[in-house]
């Protein structure tokens, strides 16, 4: 075969540093870590659009934000690309199938895929009584659809009593293979034994979990119960205002104020991230019976990350590492990857957009002129490299609205609502912990990268930037006019 098959492992909601490769004291991830161990692991992956819909719509078009227009979250918007992934390794020759979440609109839009097993987890917006009936999640869904078919018509996720963006935390009620997440496998195995052998594939196993509902089975909560885990991360310069009064709602944007639901919401975050890393254990291994591994390449990243408590917040779209630090690995058998790739570290600032001129490129197809990403070849070869001296990021959040800059060393935040900005040592302070905005010291970089935010938004219709300065305060809805 003169081209590799290409696994792409996708993830939702994991947060950048809850594995046991990147130094979680807790989270186990033991298949997760031999594909770092024998890979490159990229330590400065960004989601610079951090929810679901914003993210995906980098990775299959290779466009920064500024040009799929998806600057936040809001469902129903039609998805009209040129050029997306799959579409382009199709004409390349490669038979593409996805399996699991794609979160675009319609529901049954394949992006270039030949085909799509769809599973896009609870969406309240394709749930509504009036919906039309091939957009309703119960007729469109194939894990849905399936789920009844297994279990009884009135089978769903939401048997648990736990709901798609909330804190709270308990074990799958059915038999662990009715799960979501052992779904996804079963499905992407069965393509591996219907796939044509005779071409190379792209295979997407794109799973749910961790992304609420905290509902792994009942052995991978058992495995972190009576555990002493780390504490959420809170620095010097929170407040717990918003912890005090949406403390209680079960899907607060604060997560809970009750340290026994705080501690809850680790354990079920912990066990779904297991259980996936169990999971995807299982295909890696059918790769290696079906004798494929050595010709494939495997990239593993996230969507985006979970805040789980962090500065006393929860869920995603924060300008913080919890919610934009994502994992990514790029790892497989030896044959088509570049010399000197493996057992390697990359410190880097990559993105969402980077994946697809980097398979297209492995690949040895053309990268397409809308792709505004780089190809991460080049530091498969050398590690040291580096594709982007810095990134802007942000998210359409209503007054939790941000725009950010990062860099391998350091962070400057403009919170666009209020006008606020916030500065941060990543190198020393990886967690941050303190804000140095108001440090004399720090004022000269704390210029360099407004300037660069500046030049970044001078041209955006939202009016952000004013005679050279940024204005706060305009209106910035979830998707570019």
């Amino acid at each position: 075969m003169s081209h590799p098959n290409i696994i792409f492992l996708m993830t939702d909601q994991l947060r950048g540093d809850c594995l046991g490769y990147a130094g979680h004291p807790d989270v186990k991830t033991p298949y997760l870590d031999t594909l770092a161990s024998t890979g490159t692991a990229f330590d400065r992956a960004y989601s610079a659009c951090p929810s679901c819909i914003a993210s995906r719509a980098a990775i299959h078009t290779g466009m920064g934000q500024n040009h799929h227009g998806r600057v936040g979250y809001l469902d129903g918007v039609p998805w009209e690309y040129e050029h997306t992934l799959a579409g382009e390794l199709g004409q390349a020759g490669y038979y593409t199938q996805c399996v699991g979440k794609m979160h675009v609109h319609p529901l049954r839009n394949y992006l270039g895929f030949h085909h799509v097993e769809l599973h896009d987890g609870y969406l309240g917006y394709s749930r509504r009584a009036t919906i039309p009936y091939r957009e309703s999640q119960l007729v469109a869904d194939d894990y849905f659809y399936w789920l009844k078919n297994e279990l009884g018509i009135s089978a769903d996720v939401t048997d648990t009593g736990i709901e798609c963006n909330s804190y709270v935390a308990r074990p799958w009620m059915h038999e662990e293979k009715y799960h979501p997440t052992n779904w996804v496998t079963e499905r992407s195995i069965d393509f591996l034994r219907r796939r044509d052998p005779g071409k190379p594939f792209f295979l997407m196993a794109s799973y749910l979990r961790p992304h609420p509902p905290f509902d792994a089975p009942r052995h991978y909560f058992d495995l972190y119960r009576d555990q002493e885990l780390r504490p959420p991360y809170v620095g010097t310069w929170e407040t717990d205002e918003l912890l005090k009064r949406d403390g209680r709602i079960y899907d607060s944007k604060t997560g809970p104020i009750d340290a026994e639901l705080i501690r809850q919401a680790q354990v079920g975050y912990y066990a779904c991230i297991t259980h996936l890393d169990h999971q995807i254990g299982r295909l890696i291994l059918a790769l290696k019976e079906q004798e494929l591994y050595d010709n494939s390449i495997i990239i593993f990243t996230a969507d985006h990350g979970e805040e789980l408590c962090d500065h006393h917040m929860f869920r995603k779209a924060r300008p913080y590492e919890g919610s934009c630090h994502i994992p990514l690995i790029i790892s497989g058998g030896k044959q088509f990857l570049p010399k000197g790739a493996g057992s390697s570290r990359c410190s880097s600032v990559v993105e969402l957009r980077d994946i697809m001129p980097t398979l297209l490129d492995l690949a040895d197809a053309p990268v397409p002129d809308t792709v505004d990403g780089k190809s991460l070849r080049p530091l498969l070869e050398d590690p040291a490299r580096s594709v982007r001296p810095w990134l802007h990021g942000e998210h359409s959040f209503d007054e939790y609205s941000n725009h950010w800059i990062v860099t391998e060393t350091d962070k400057y935040i403009w919170h666009s609502q209020t006008g606020q900005e916030q500065y941060f040592h990543l190198e020393n302070d990886p967690h941050e912990l303190t804000d140095l905005i108001e440090e004399d010291s720090c004022k000269m970089r704390i210029q360099e990268l407004r300037g660069h935010l500046i030049e970044s938004l001078k041209n955006r219709r939202e009016g952000f930037v004013e005679n050279g300065r940024l204005v706060p305060g305009r209106p910035y809805p979830p998707v570019l006019s």
